[in-house]
């Protein structure tokens, strides 16, 4: 394409852009949520054997505010929302790149379904005609949209079961590639995690084998995480410990456990949170195909 074509759409990319993120933070104010800042470069991040910190000096920069938000909410803070940017060592594709723009919400006293209707409601502020268009295709965001476990859309769409996954360390490679493919572009949420991928979700009381935890896909890009928060600081614990021990094994460099934030989960209401990634938002928005095209710079141009 014409250069010139291609830095005028990048520029009205970035102009929607910047009223994407101000109907985002007006939708969460509106209904009560208080924004904030956390810092983002810190002593630990939560251990994730998939996800990598990119150091600064003796910290690193954070992968989520997760930690601090929380933190917030157990020392008496109302429900919470943050946008802001975060790092992932080694992320960088058409749909990735190692620095981007999460929002990030909680809410105390409600579940990951709470979650879900407020990813409805906030697709239905910023698209109040319920519909785009992405790759060619119309797509109609009317809600409620379909939730489908992880055990169902496995049953369907790969050929093995999550049980057989898990065991064979394939997981996710399974899921990006037998599974999400799958999934269609319509807006639909993926529920019910097994148990092993629970990160800092809370298991579900009457099916303790499932995390409460859901992740929405819409035109066919993985959007949003989210999760009913755990509260149990002895769990979490052992889950960190088990998650660094993976890590350490897979030859990544040994990082702390986040001290401050096990020794306040106790004091944690009930709550659940979701990550919602702005810059896949806007390239849904937008009809853009490279996560390149709705940024201002990449990594390679600096």
């Amino acid at each position: 394409m014409p250069l010139n074509w291609a830095l005028a759409r990048k520029r009205q990319n970035l102009a929607k852009r910047a009223r994407i993120l101000q109907q985002v933070r007006a939708f969460f104010i509106e209904r009560g949520l208080l924004e904030v800042e956390t810092p983002q470069r810190i002593p630990a991040n939560a251990p994730e054997l998939h996800s990598d910190a990119l150091d600064s000096g003796d910290w690193v920069l954070h992968t989520s505010p997760e930690l601090a938000m929380k933190r917030l909410l157990a020392a008496g803070y109302p429900d919470l929302f943050q946008v802001c940017r975060v790092w992932r060592a080694g992320e960088r594709g058409g749909r990735h790149l190692p620095e981007f723009t999460l929002c990030e919400w909680y809410r105390r006293g409600t579940g990951y379904a709470a979650l879900m209707a407020d990813c409805e409601a906030l697709l239905g502020d910023l698209v109040p005609s319920g519909r785009i268009r992405w790759h060619g295709r119309e797509l109609d965001l009317t809600p409620p949209w379909p939730r489908l476990s992880v055990a169902e859309a496995f049953r369907r769409h790969a050929a093995g079961s999550v049980d057989q996954a898990l065991a064979a360390g394939r997981f996710d490679e399974v899921l990006a590639l037998e599974v999400e493919p799958r999934l269609g572009t319509g807006p639909l949420f993926l529920v019910d995690y097994p148990a092993p991928l629970a990160a800092l979700a809370r298991l579900k009381p009457d099916q303790p084998g499932l995390a409460e935890r859901c992740e929405l896909y819409l035109g066919g890009l993985e959007l949003a995480n989210g999760f009913a928060e755990l509260a149990d600081p002895v769990e979490q614990r052992a889950r960190f410990v088990a998650d660094e021990a993976a890590r350490r094994a897979a030859g990544k460099p040994p990082r702390p456990l986040p001290e401050p934030y096990l020794a306040e989960l106790a004091n944690l209401p009930a709550c659940a949170g979701m990550a919602l990634g702005i810059d896949r938002l806007v390239m849904l928005l937008t009809d853009t195909a490279e996560i390149a095209d709705v940024v201002a710079l990449t990594p390679e141009q600096l």
